[in-house]
């Protein structure tokens, strides 16, 4: 059996931004803040899991993303071009976030394109919408997408 997985001690001002990340629109985000907050308090992965109704596996994979990355962690991945992490695209598929999941160290292993819609609908996002939300670092993109699209 592993021991219990907890967060490094937080420093004031993390402490202070993850309580700013318990007011955020994003669900992603707002799961995350609980989890590393609950963490901080001393609650292993599973009583998080059972306070906050969401699987072992997720507080897990936030402490993990969060021993890795530090706040950067709280990131909503899809909100960013794939580009961004070295990836030849700028359109998601499910099989590359579970891939850059893996490689962030956010999860154990690679998870298969369905685990992550899975996920993905859990915190009430679509895939079908996840995908639109990417534009482009181009300055003129607006411009450009409204005369190509009326």
């Amino acid at each position: 059996m592993h021991p219990p997985l907890f967060i490094r001690p937080l420093s004031e001002t993390e402490r202070a931004q993850l309580r700013a990340g318990l007011h955020s629109a994003h669900a992603f985000t707002l799961r995350r803040c609980q989890i590393l907050l609950a963490s901080d308090q001393g609650q292993d992965a599973t009583l998080i899991a059972r306070n906050l109704g969401c699987s072992k596996g997720t507080a897990l994979n936030a402490l993990r993303a969060f021993r890795a990355e530090g706040l950067p962690a709280l990131e909503d991945l899809l909100h960013h071009s794939p580009r961004l992490s070295g990836k030849p695209t700028s359109l998601w598929t499910l099989d590359l976030v579970a891939e850059v999941c893996c490689a962030r160290g956010w999860t154990p292993r690679v998870l298969t394109g369905e685990a992550i819609r899975q996920a993905l609908r859990r915190l009430g996002i679509s895939w079908r919408r996840a995908k639109h939300w990417i534009t482009s670092p181009d300055p003129a993109y607006a411009r450009k997408k409204t005369r190509a699209t009326g």
